[in-house]
């Protein structure tokens, strides 16, 4: 979750919980007292508005998913928001005097005080569940990231091994350019070693045919 929407948010309902006591108290006062004390309420409410504007803007500057989130949770605080500004109306209203001030101390404000706190229990479950979901979400771009990282590393391993077999494939061809260089020597050598066998060959029966020349001219005299 964004750290921005949550110091936002903190902002906001600090000044919620102020401005609903700020509207308790006012209902039971009367002349220029209530009204410099709804002139705070409304100032107050103008804040808040604020806040809800610059919630909206963070919340949908987001991604989807977080968006999504975060804007479910604004609703909350904007119908929280819009039940201030009736409060507000209605203790603004030229007809409320002492007969309302009675209303309330005997009953209305029992009903919204227990009106504001089941407000304010429904907002607290609200974030709780949006809480978790955030949690969810982290933990989820946590196991990505990982993820991410392992197969940035396995890429990498299978890197070092493509260029492991290259190198392997080039020493082979290497090896084989050698092999061929000493086929082509052994060749030539069994060439000369055959020409040489029929010159040698060739002298032999020269000498042979020499000697016995020589051994028949010596017997015929």
């Amino acid at each position: 979750m964004s750290e921005v929407f949550e110091g936002y948010e903190r902002q906001y309902c600090d000044l919620s919980a102020n401005l609903s006591r700020k509207c308790t108290s006012a209902a039971l006062l009367d002349g220029e007292k209530k009204k410099q004390k709804v002139t705070e309420i409304k100032s107050g409410m103008d804040d808040a508005e604020a806040l809800i504007r610059k919630m909206d803007l963070e919340a949908r500057s987001l991604q989807p998913s977080v968006k999504a989130m975060l804007l479910a949770k604004l609703r909350e605080y904007k119908s929280d928001l819009n039940n201030l500004k009736s409060e507000v109306k209605r203790i603004s209203s030229p007809n409320a005097g002492r007969t309302t001030r009675e209303e309330l101390l005997e009953s209305g404000m029992a009903d919204t005080q227990m009106a504001s706190a089941d407000q304010k229990g429904r907002l607290l479950m609200s974030t709780d569940r949006l809480n978790q979901s955030s949690d969810r979400i982290k933990e989820s771009r946590r196991t990505m990231l990982e993820t991410e990282d392992l197969g940035v590393s396995i890429l990498q391993d299978l890197h070092q091994q493509r260029q492991s077999l290259l190198h392997a494939h080039n020493t082979l061809h290497a090896v084989d350019d050698n092999i061929g260089k000493s086929k082509k020597i052994l060749t030539a050598m069994s060439r000369r070693m055959s020409r040489n066998k029929w010159v040698i060959g060739t002298i032999i029966a020269v000498l042979v045919l020499a000697i016995i020349a020589i051994l028949y001219f010596k017997l015929s005299h």
